[in-house]
């Protein structure tokens, strides 16, 4: 199960999972054409997939998904929560309150209540696997995206202390970390900015969400058997 599974990193993760032989469950929350057409190219390759509407902020919308993919697919063992949004840049003297909730719900609460879900429905007979989406935003503390980073934060303080909790019982819980991936949120950058991003990137380039992918397949993978509980970047030496 893939969360916000319909572009960028989520979608090119999904992509990659079908093609490595998995059945990929994607979710989205409302762009239902972007995640049939992920559907439709992990189909064409030969793999199962099959699309999920919920949005991971809504708890009750979160079990309806899980119960959705058991019905589908059988019970979860490998989740990858990349579910998230940004929110408005702002200083803090001009915060909207409300803006924050939201980027916290979606971002946070919303990756645990998946990995409450996931938890709670495993079959302890299968290998189990997490990998928490963050952000090098959570180290740097964004550029005026203070909810946006404090939840990245949060989701690698959470990724931590539940790796230490199910490690027990079989259960490995990661996280990425990427920095600056070429997504359409970057690419839609005035070219002054653009040009001023790419200077600070010490590979002069942006990462790709494929990039990013194949760390999270990594993770997910019997490979990576003895990781739990890191936090790698994705980021380019930056």
């Amino acid at each position: 199960l893939i969360t916000g599974a319909s572009r960028g990193i989520g979608a090119a993760t999904a992509v990659l999972a079908g093609r490595r032989g998995m059945a990929v469950a994607v979710n989205y929350r409302t762009d239902a054409a972007a995640a049939e057409k992920i559907v439709g190219e992990i189909e064409a390759a030969g793999g199962r997939a099959q699309a999920f509407q919920a949005d991971v902020a809504d708890a009750a919308a979160v079990e309806r998904l899980f119960d959705e993919v058991e019905t589908a697919f059988g019970v979860v063992s490998l989740l990858v929560n990349n579910a998230g949004i940004s929110g408005a840049s702002s200083g803090i003297a001009e915060l909207d309150l409300e803006s924050v909730r939201q980027v916290l719900e979606v971002n946070l609460m919303g990756t645990m209540a998946c990995c409450r879900a996931f938890v709670v429905r495993r079959n302890a007979a299968e290998a189990a696997a997490i990998v928490n989406v963050s952000s090098e935003a959570a180290r740097f503390g964004g550029n005026k995206l203070y909810a946006y980073a404090a939840s990245k934060a949060g989701i690698n303080a959470l990724t931590v202390g539940l790796s230490r909790e199910l490690a027990p019982s079989g259960i490995r819980v990661n996280a990425v970390s990427p920095g600056v991936i070429d997504t359409e949120q970057q690419r839609n950058r005035p070219a002054d900015q653009s040009e001023a991003l790419m200077a600070s990137l010490p590979m002069r380039r942006m990462g790709t969400p494929d990039e990013v992918a194949e760390t999270i397949l990594w993770l997910l993978s019997d490979a990576a058997g003895y990781v739990t509980g890191a936090i790698f970047p994705v980021a380019g030496g930056r």
